[in-house]
């Protein structure tokens, strides 16, 4: 079959990197690189990689009159790698597609530019073993290294290097695509708030698990769209996750308890770690009290900047559901460097990268 990747996006691209299009021997197409403005153009690179074999780095953009001419009108510009994938060039990929199904943590490692003798090349990588090969023992050891560090973070991106791994070298461009397991959403309090937020993370995404010291609220019943409830004291249930490595840069936690004895606690643990979003509901007095109260066991000025509250953007929410929204807006904002204005209020682009 033929795949083309999103490797690479500038300005207000449609598709992140890693978005795939797959085109099969038959013709049957699935997926999408550009929410369908250059599918048809990128069809045919496809349906030529299966015929030739040879792989192709190909840039659309609005600056291109050939792209513009295939209808990229949104203005961002995109690069992608089409490849012809079989089992001869692919030995790996039923191993892959197996621990992505399991949710075991995998990275596919693509050489897309470089010698003829290097492109297409590819390394797979696991926490703890790799297979294949980019064409030289100490690249392929510079890759692991590198690579496994985005894998962690569940990050997607481009890695140059010199031709034998040289990391101040720039005759090779890998490509990283991260597939790990669903980031975690944390919500602590077993309110009816947390049902509706639990509901819109699941739909984001995220692998939900509402916690609860009280075992009377904290039910599978109570939380049908959470993947677990736990009856435990919020903050040792926060503090075991982070000591066995089970939660990373892309949790998110909303404390939704507004009671002093269960959200200092579990803040103080969330606040020393680069969780990608903390907040906790509440009033604007409990919010100065909650602040006060974190101070004093220490949490400093850094870390409580990164605290949300009160939760939520500004949507004028009044139930669980409208609420859940506004903390969703919030997430999404932190987690792409958006302001929350509305769009016909704002110029420049509309798609931001993560941090800008």
């Amino acid at each position: 079959m033929g795949m083309a990747t999103v490797v690479g996006t500038w300005r207000s691209a449609p598709r992140p990197a890693g978005a795939t299009m797959l085109v099969g021997a038959d013709g049957t197409a699935v997926g999408s690189v550009s929410g369908g403005c250059v599918e048809g153009a990128v069809y045919e690179l496809c349906t030529r990689a299966i015929e030739t074999g040879d792989p192709v780095l190909q840039r659309y953009g609005i600056s291109d009159d050939d792209a513009f001419s295939v209808g990229l009108t949104c203005g961002g510009i995109i690069d992608l790698f089409v490849e012809r994938v079989d089992q001869a060039s692919f030995p790996e990929l039923d191993e892959v597609a197996g621990s992505m199904s399991s949710g075991e943590p995998v990275a596919v490692v693509t050489c897309i530019e470089g010698p003829p003798d290097r492109l297409g090349k590819r390394l797979i990588l696991w926490p703890d073993r790799r297979s294949g090969s980019l064409g030289s023992e100490r690249l392929d050891d510079a890759v692991t290294d590198d690579g496994r560090g985005l894998l962690a973070g569940g990050r997607t991106g481009i890695l140059h290097y010199g031709y034998d791994g040289e990391r101040r070298g720039d005759d090779l461009a890998v490509f990283v695509a991260s597939h790990a397991p669903r980031p975690r959403m944390l919500v602590f309090g077993a309110i009816d708030f947390a049902a509706a937020v639990a509901r819109v993370g699941s739909f984001l995404g995220y692998r939900v698990t509402v916690c609860d010291a009280r075992g009377v609220f904290a039910t599978t019943k109570r939380f049908p769209d959470a993947d677990e409830v736990v009856v435990d004291w919020p903050h040792r249930y926060l503090r075991g996750e982070v000591d066995a490595g089970r939660l990373d840069e892309r949790t998110v936690v909303c404390v939704l308890t507004h009671d002093p004895k269960f959200d200092v606690p579990v803040l103080e643990v969330a606040l020393r770690e680069p969780f990608a979003y903390v907040g906790a509901m509440g009033s604007r007095r409990t919010h100065d009290d909650r602040v006060k109260r974190l101070r004093e066991a220490g949490v400093d000025e850094a870390a409580l900047a990164q605290l949300a509250s009160p939760i939520g953007l500004d949507l004028g929410a009044r139930t669980p559901e409208e609420t859940a929204v506004s903390i969703a807006a919030e997430i999404i904002a932190a987690r792409w460097g958006g302001g929350g204005a509305r769009l016909t209020e704002t110029d420049g682009r509309i798609h931001h990268e993560a941090g800008a």
